[in-house]
């Protein structure tokens, strides 16, 4: 089987982020990498970065991590004795809020030092917090009160593009037919692009086939279990 690679055209503009495959840059997460790059001048010591689940949320994260960086940890993880060791290096992620058991005191102490240590703090959910039941009103308050950008679910433009690299990477020969037929059929995700790529990839290799529409088609059949595609 031919995998020499294949000049399928990037029109996005794209970025390294070190250790990670580039990050595509589109309308729908522009507002979001701008304050990436705006960092560590925030308008505020702590900001809200919202998007539904496959948005590139996690990807985000890390290219701000490698820039700024930050160590991480789950919202629901989170406890109030941990929070000085978490904000030593003077950047922390604070991932998927609220969790399944979101501590609400120990986020209202981790608010504060970021503030009294001139810590940032970047908050990432997939809903805004007046959707989060809190308990504690200061905490809804001052959650309410951060400034928030949103990264929305990925555009044509970008999932093709997240394609196109995802393909072009692995040294795959995939005419344009191909990502045309995935993206009108796949999950509308940047996690479902991995996977998709991944499993058509390891089919072709283990049949010795070209990559085809015929053989996209299999692929995407096997992959209907909702687990494949959630964001990591």
């Amino acid at each position: 089987m031919s995998r020499s690679p294949r000049q399928l055209v990037l029109d996005l503009p794209h970025r390294t982020a070190l250790g990670r495959d580039d990050f595509l840059v589109s309308e729908s997460n522009a507002a979001a990498v701008a304050m990436v790059d705006q960092w560590p001048d925030w308008p505020s010591n702590s900001v809200l970065l919202v998007g539904p689940v496959g948005s590139g949320k996690s990807h985000l994260i890390e290219v701000w991590r490698e820039k700024s960086g930050a160590g991480r940890i789950a919202a629901g993880d989170l406890t109030e004795s941990a929070v000085p060791a978490l904000l030593a290096g003077g950047a922390l992620a604070l991932e998927d809020g609220p969790g399944p058991s979101l501590d609400e005191k120990a986020v209202f102490h981790l608010l504060n030092h970021a503030i009294q240590q001139d810590a940032r703090l970047l908050i990432t959910s997939n809903r805004h917090p007046p959707q989060w039941q809190l308990k504690l009103p200061d905490l809804l308050s001052r959650l309410k009160a951060l400034p928030a950008v949103e990264i929305s679910a990925p555009s044509d433009d970008l999932l093709r593009g997240v394609l196109v690299k995802l393909f072009t990477d692995r040294q795959l020969a995939v005419e344009e037919s191909v990502v045309s037929y995935l993206l009108v059929r796949m999950p509308r995700s940047l996690e479902a692009a991995r996977t998709l790529v991944a499993e058509i990839d390891r089919h072709a290799l283990e049949q010795k086939a070209e990559v085809t529409r015929s053989l996209a088609a299999r692929v995407l059949s096997t992959l209907d279990a909702p687990e494949l595609f959630q964001e990591k």
